[in-house]
Protein backbone atom coordinates (compact mmCIF):
# COMPACT_ATOMS: atom_id res chain seq x y z
CA UNK A 1 0.00 0.00 0.00
CA UNK A 2 1.40 3.23 -0.86
CA UNK A 3 0.92 6.47 1.01
CA UNK A 4 -2.00 7.76 -0.98
CA UNK A 5 -4.59 4.64 0.21
CA UNK A 6 -3.05 4.60 3.59
CA UNK A 7 -4.41 8.60 3.65
CA UNK A 8 -7.54 7.65 2.36
CA UNK A 9 -8.12 4.73 4.95
CA UNK A 10 -7.40 6.55 7.67
CA UNK A 11 -9.98 9.39 6.22
CA UNK A 12 -12.89 6.71 5.93
CA UNK A 13 -12.21 5.11 9.21
CA UNK A 14 -12.63 8.07 10.59
CA UNK A 15 -15.32 9.52 8.77
CA UNK A 16 -17.35 6.06 9.81
CA UNK A 17 -16.21 6.51 13.27
CA UNK A 18 -17.61 10.64 13.59
CA UNK A 19 -20.67 9.27 11.78
CA UNK A 20 -21.69 6.63 14.09
CA UNK A 21 -20.70 8.79 16.48
CA UNK A 22 -23.19 11.40 15.80
CA UNK A 23 -26.09 8.86 14.93
CA UNK A 24 -25.96 7.50 18.13
CA UNK A 25 -26.08 10.62 20.09
CA UNK A 26 -28.75 11.38 17.48
CA UNK A 27 -30.72 8.79 18.70
CA UNK A 28 -30.43 9.05 22.27
CA UNK A 29 -30.79 12.61 22.38
CA UNK A 30 -34.24 11.83 20.47
CA UNK A 31 -33.47 14.48 17.67
CA UNK A 32 -36.31 15.41 15.10
CA UNK A 33 -39.08 14.18 17.31
CA UNK A 34 -41.77 16.05 17.71
CA UNK A 35 -42.87 15.97 21.64
CA UNK A 36 -46.07 14.72 22.51
CA UNK A 37 -46.51 13.00 19.11
CA UNK A 38 -45.84 8.86 19.15
CA UNK A 39 -45.24 8.38 15.40
CA UNK A 40 -42.05 6.56 15.61
CA UNK A 41 -38.94 8.04 14.34
CA UNK A 42 -40.08 9.55 11.22
CA UNK A 43 -42.51 11.90 13.49
CA UNK A 44 -41.23 14.85 11.66
CA UNK A 45 -42.24 13.38 8.10
CA UNK A 46 -45.60 15.51 7.27
CA UNK A 47 -47.08 12.14 5.91
CA UNK A 48 -47.18 10.39 9.52
CA UNK A 49 -49.21 13.43 11.35
CA UNK A 50 -52.59 13.01 10.94
CA UNK A 51 -54.20 16.18 8.71
CA UNK A 52 -56.30 17.58 11.34
CA UNK A 53 -53.06 17.64 13.68
CA UNK A 54 -51.27 19.03 10.64
CA UNK A 55 -51.90 22.85 11.66
CA UNK A 56 -50.49 22.63 14.94
CA UNK A 57 -47.32 21.62 14.18
CA UNK A 58 -46.42 23.39 10.83
CA UNK A 59 -48.93 26.46 11.11
CA UNK A 60 -49.90 27.89 7.51
CA UNK A 61 -47.61 30.78 7.37
CA UNK A 62 -44.33 28.87 8.42
CA UNK A 63 -42.97 27.88 5.36
CA UNK A 64 -42.56 31.09 3.66
CA UNK A 65 -39.00 32.08 2.93
CA UNK A 66 -37.85 35.13 1.14
CA UNK A 67 -35.08 33.15 -0.81
CA UNK A 68 -36.56 32.88 -4.44
CA UNK A 69 -37.38 29.54 -6.19
CA UNK A 70 -34.80 30.11 -8.61
CA UNK A 71 -31.86 29.25 -6.07
CA UNK A 72 -33.06 25.68 -4.43
CA UNK A 73 -33.85 24.79 -8.41
CA UNK A 74 -29.56 25.81 -8.65
CA UNK A 75 -28.53 24.36 -6.05
CA UNK A 76 -30.83 21.06 -6.50
CA UNK A 77 -29.05 20.98 -9.86
CA UNK A 78 -25.72 21.66 -8.54
CA UNK A 79 -25.70 19.11 -5.66
CA UNK A 80 -26.63 16.77 -8.82
CA UNK A 81 -24.09 17.42 -10.43
CA UNK A 82 -21.39 17.39 -8.00
CA UNK A 83 -22.74 13.80 -6.94
CA UNK A 84 -22.56 12.75 -10.68
CA UNK A 85 -18.77 14.09 -10.49
CA UNK A 86 -18.12 12.46 -7.54
CA UNK A 87 -19.37 8.84 -8.47
CA UNK A 88 -17.34 9.49 -12.16
CA UNK A 89 -14.44 10.22 -9.76
CA UNK A 90 -14.82 6.69 -7.57
CA UNK A 91 -15.69 4.95 -9.90
CA UNK A 92 -12.61 5.37 -12.17
CA UNK A 93 -10.23 5.39 -9.24
CA UNK A 94 -11.38 2.38 -8.52
CA UNK A 95 -10.30 1.08 -12.47
CA UNK A 96 -6.50 1.88 -11.65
Amino acid sequence: MNKKHIVFKVITIIVVVITLFLAGWIMANQLGLVKGYDFGAGAYYYADIPAEQYSEIAPEGDHKTSVPKWVFYVLFFAWGWLMWRLWIWIENRGKK
